[in-house]
């Protein structure tokens, strides 16, 4: 009897201690991964504005980098279309 009750004690003790430790820690966790956040998207942020200033090409110039697929000659049909009235 004796163990039973320091099992439940023990199992009541680690309950309320992860709860206690996770209200204490959530919102430092939150805001590290705020912070981190906030860093990825300044970096890309930046690394878009560097491709846009680094162009020394002119304003309004386009220019194609990627070439389209050759097209098929043939087209084929998957099947056939029927008509269809309605039996009432």
């Amino acid at each position: 009897m004796m163990t039973f009750l320091k099992t439940i004690l023990i199992i009541l003790l680690v309950y309320f201690g992860l709860k206690f430790l996770i209200r204490w820690a959530t919102p430092y966790l939150m805001r590290y991964v705020a912070k981190k956040a906030g860093q990825r998207f300044e970096q890309a942020f930046n690394g878009a504005q560097r491709t846009t200033n680094s162009s020394k090409e002119k304003e309004g110039k386009v220019s194609i980098d990627k070439m389209p697929r050759k097209q098929r000659t043939k087209q084929s049909t998957v099947g056939d279309y029927v008509d269809y009235e309605e039996i009432d």
